[in-house]
């Protein structure tokens, strides 16, 4: 039997209060291209056991990452974490509540997301971090309302360099606050002026690097003009990888640093769940988005810690609220501050050495194939490829071959004319092997 809780009346009630006369008019702001206008083409109902059987076929139909060679990226990456880490978020002294209502008896979950904000503190170049986010993207839009509550202005500049999806998150939310937003066109070749786009209503310019397109790039210029029009600076990082190799966003001169943790810790299970890092400068902490964990001294004299700062709708007044987001501050962050302490900044360094060694060779191959030019004068371990077809069907026509060969980026990107541009991304977990036969397909596929 099926639970329906409501009854007309009540739905009545409820769409009154929203101002709507019927559930269609209540979903209006949903664009009508992503409403479903029938049933999904699925059995409507089935056993338990013949359920079981349905989706295991269904699941078997797909390519896991693990058994073919794999270059897929564009800001999810498929690294080796080690065993112990997942023995370890599963110890009983780490099975309590996943964030600290009563601070007092959760003295482990406090101490460790303590280290999660040292450790993202360090690797970003910043004085302070918070304890996680959701993920990148949806930190890139509460730091976007973070930095227009600073200036007191409404306007954010996007790079084109910006991953396509990051880019639809501030939008959404900018859109719903009524805010600007100004986002540059798709920047495959590195070439944007991103300091001309910033004037005295920008409240931020946001940029990525390494960009979406995998370059490498030097933030000090855009940072300078930044200050100059008294914006503020977001980076974003999608590789977390990268930062025990490159120079840290802080030391470029940002005021902002977000990232996706899920490269240090985290599988790439489908989607998710991810970590989102947030940082940012001391003089900017209360208008952080999040909790901050701090350490103190107890009555006795003994080491401890607290909620410094609980910012949350949960915790306070919501009119006083910077964001409620950052439920993250759970099994993610303790699995990333579990992966980042077995590696040490020297295991870091070697394991993005090893990343970029492994693009290197990648990219030198597939430039020899004829059809593939790369666009990348610098990379960290992700590059574009110009193809002589377009990108989607050789992506088709390899995973025909057993090669899960990148992204095209006409799929996050459609509707610019980027059709024959391909996103690859190598790992450690790539062998010699891995990058042979990859070449060696798109050969066959681009003659």
């Amino acid at each position: 039997m099926r639970y329906l809780p409501l009854s007309d009346a009540d739905r009545a009630d409820m769409l009154a209060a929203c101002g709507a006369g019927t559930v269609d008019e209540f979903f209006a702001a949903v664009p009508a291209d992503k409403r479903l206008d029938a049933l999904l083409d699925l059995p409507l109902h089935k056993g338990e056991a013949e359920v079981e059987r349905i989706l295991s076929k269904m699941a078997g139909k797909n390519v896991s990452a693990g058994s073919v060679p794999f270059f897929v990226g564009a800001g999810a990456y498929r690294h080796h974490v080690p065993a112990s880490v997942d023995h370890l978020i599963q110890r009983s002294e780490f099975l309590t509540s996943y964030t600290p209502y009563q601070p007092e008896i959760t003295q482990g979950t406090l101490q460790y997301l303590f280290e999660f904000q040292t450790q993202v503190a360090e690797l970003t170049g910043m004085e302070v971090a918070n304890a996680s986010m959701y993920d990148g993207s949806t930190g890139t839009g509460e730091a976007v309302l973070m930095a227009h509550r600073i200036t007191r202005r409404r306007k954010a500049v996007l790079s084109g360099s910006l991953h396509p999806q990051y880019r639809s998150v501030v939008e959404t939310l900018s859109d719903m606050a009524g805010d600007a937003v100004e986002a540059l066109p798709a920047d495959p070749e590195a070439r944007e002026d991103l300091c001309a786009a910033i004037d005295g209503e920008t409240s931020c310019v946001v940029v990525q690097t390494p960009s979406f397109y995998g370059h490498v790039l030097d933030l000090e210029a855009v940072a300078a003009r930044a200050r100059e029009a008294g914006a503020l600076l977001i980076v974003v990082v999608t590789e977390a990888v990268s930062f025990g190799l490159l120079k840290s966003p802080g030391a470029q001169g940002a005021d902002i640093v977000v990232a996706e943790g899920q490269s240090i810790g985290g599988a790439l299970t489908f989607g998710g769940p991810y970590v989102g890092l947030f940082a940012t400068r001391q003089k900017y902490v209360r208008q952080m988005p999040g909790r901050l964990c701090g350490e103190t001294v107890d009555a006795e004299g003994k080491r401890g810690f607290v909620l410094t700062l609980s910012t949350r709708e949960q915790h306070i007044r919501r009119d006083k609220a910077t964001s409620n987001i950052c439920t993250n501050s759970g099994l993610c962050a303790l699995a990333f501050t579990i992966h980042m302490t077995l590696l040490g900044g020297h295991g870091l360094a070697r394991l993005a050495r090893l990343n970029h060694e492994a693009a290197v060779k990648l990219a030198d191959r597939l430039e020899a194939v004829p059809g593939a030019t790369l666009l990348n004068q610098s990379f960290f371990n992700e590059f574009t490829l110009k193809l002589s077809k377009p990108a989607a069907d050789v992506v088709e026509a390899l995973a025909e071959k057993g090669i899960l060969a990148g992204v095209p980026v006409s799929r996050l990107e459609r509707g610019r004319g980027l059709d024959d541009l391909l996103l690859v991304a190598a790992t450690e977990i790539n062998t010699d092997e891995d990058r042979t036969a990859f070449a060696d397909a798109l050969k066959e596929v681009l003659a």
